[in-house]
């Protein structure tokens, strides 16, 4: 059986939704869903979820899954908005309990919150084979832009990458937020390129240098020929110091402490305090 996926492009945080499903009138996976916000008034909207909504009502498909690559930093999980809309099940790999403890502890959350990932309805375990319907899925665990990242295979036929390749002019993702390892991500992503060649490779971001428009597919074989930071040739070491001395210049990604608030919830809001607003916290001097 292959696999039939459409991509969604939230041009605001380069992010890439994609719905993974067999056929029309079918079960279907979400992946990497965004909640639009607009951090200079505190707002959300849903239209970026509801150009999903409407192709999954116009192919008539059933959610089965909300799957999440990784607890973003660049933007806001729509996955209970299109739980309570579309049913499904959110999921994630077992290792965000890791960075749960660590933004616990930097946005000094509520002592009810768990660490234990229980705000998803489910923890795929590394290499756990699971079902989209008729077709046959496995979670792959590649650390190293957080501990926590997942790859989703499909079919042995492509693979959702999440946050560790990017196309193959752009390069590889950042390992410098909490937990970040550049190791681990030298070794996720020989895991992924170790797959044939002929892989489709679905990637999370895109963001083309000037003149290109975005896309979202690459494969195995054009990665490992021209991937600028670890295309075929390219080891450890030399990987290693280029992701470091790169990190050490870039940024914070402007969504990154709303995000991170809301992403390690499953995409649930805080608590509302007493007068029932909803806040989110902005830690001084700490990142």
């Amino acid at each position: 059986m292959s696999a039939l996926i459409q991509s969604f492009l939230d041009e605001a945080s380069s992010t890439y939704t994609y719905v993974v499903y067999a056929a029309d009138g079918g079960p279907c996976a979400i992946v990497d869903s965004v909640l639009n916000y607009d951090p200079a008034s505190g707002r959300t909207d849903t239209r970026q979820a509801d150009k999903v909504i409407a192709f999954v009502g116009e192919h008539r498909l059933q959610v089965q899954w909300l799957l999440e690559t990784h607890a973003h930093a660049d933007h806001l999980s729509a996955a209970p908005y299109l739980r309570r809309t579309l049913g499904g099940k959110i999921a994630i790999g077992q290792s965000i309990s890791k960075v749960q403890d660590v933004f616990k502890n930097l946005f000094n959350l509520e002592p009810e919150f768990r660490v234990d990932g229980s705000q998803f309805d489910h923890l795929f375990a590394p290499d756990e084979v699971f079902h989209i319907g008729g077709l046959k899925a496995q979670a792959l665990h590649v650390p190293g832009h957080t501990p926590a990242d997942m790859a989703y295979l499909i079919e042995d036929q492509l693979i959702l990458v999440g946050d560790t390749l990017f196309m193959p002019d752009v390069g590889t993702a950042r390992c410098d937020f909490p937990g970040g390892d550049a190791r681990q991500l030298y070794a996720s992503m020989r895991k992924l390129l170790a797959f044939p060649p002929h892989t489709q490779l679905y990637v999370c971001h895109d963001y083309p240098p000037e003149g290109r428009e975005a896309k979202c597919l690459t494969t195995v074989a054009e990665q490992r020929a021209g991937n600028i930071h670890v295309h075929d040739g390219v080891d450890e070491a030399a990987f290693v110091a280029m992701r470091t001395q790169r990190d050490a210049g870039l940024g914070m990604p402007t969504l990154l402490l709303p995000a991170i608030q809301v992403n390690v919830r499953a995409g649930n809001m805080p608590p509302a305090e007493n007068n029932g607003v909803v806040y989110l916290k902005i830690p001084l001097n700490q990142l």
